[in-house]
Parts: C-alpha cells; structure tokens; sequence
C-alpha cells in the first residue's frame, strides 16, 4: 500500500510540473540579446526622455485603446511562439520605426504571453538598431499602474 501512494504523490507531483512547463512554454523568454528589458516605470521614464513606443499589437486592439504617444506598427506572426522563431515567416514593417537606428525605441503588446514585441524587439535588432527596450509586461501592466491611455 506505501509503493501505492508513494507512486501516486510521485506521479501526481510529475503532472503539476508538467503542466507549469507547459503554461511558461507559452510566456515570452524572461530576456532577449541586445535589447533591456524594462517595466512601466523605465519605459515611462524613457519616454519622458524621447524614446519612442512602438505597440505591436493588431491595429484593432490599437484603435481600442493604447499607451498614449505610442505608434502602432503591428507584428504579424504565422511563426512559432518560441525563442527561435523563424522570422522570415512574419512581416514587421521596420521602415516604420524611426529612421535614426540610435534613438531609443520600445516594444510593447498584450504582456509576457504575448510574442509580438519580443519577435518585433528582435527584428528591429536584426535592423540595426542600437537602443532597444522590451516592455515585456505591455499594456496590462502599464493600465494597471494608471499610467496614460488613449
């Protein structure tokens, strides 16, 4: 009887880690190479000094209700939701972005489940650009801490 609920805690204990790999293999890395990662206190700082926040979310979701002073440059993705996405099936219209590649830029979309700023943080690096920032939290956390919306 002791093998028996042994062998059940053990396997009990083996599905609850199953499923928490599978709930974080959803989330975005905690971090991306070349890029800072920041919260909404630093990416509203950084605006403050001119940095430019670039929403990557579906123009619809844009239209609904976005950072204030954030340009919409959507990240349409047919790729993986992983960190070695195959950006070539995307389309990021880096052109939109700004034309100096050492101003300071921002992505953001839907938080840390969504892939969009990660994969387009990723692209504008690919693009040369210098000082990028991923806003991993997004526009949950900056609506959460009463920051400005339009």
């Amino acid at each position: 009887m002791q093998f028996t609920k042994t062998a059940l805690i053990s396997m009990v204990a083996a599905c609850a880690f199953a499923s928490t790999n599978i709930a974080l293999a959803n989330e975005t890395p905690a971090s991306l190479k070349g890029a800072e990662v920041v919260d909404a206190a630093k990416a509203k700082s950084l605006m403050d000094g001119g940095a430019k926040m670039i929403d990557t979310r579906v123009a619809n979701e844009y239209a609904e209700a976005h950072i204030k002073g954030a340009a919409n440059v959507p990240y349409k993705e047919k790729s993986a939701k992983t960190a070695d996405f195959d950006a070539s099936q995307d389309s990021f219209d880096v052109s939109k972005l700004p034309a100096d590649k050492s101003a300071a830029i921002i992505t953001q979309c839907n938080g840390a489940e969504c892939w969009k700023s990660y994969k387009g943080a990723a692209a504008a690096i690919k693009a040369g650009h210098k000082k990028v920032y991923w806003f991993r939290g997004g526009f949950p956390e900056w609506k959460a801490k009463g920051l400005p919306v339009e």
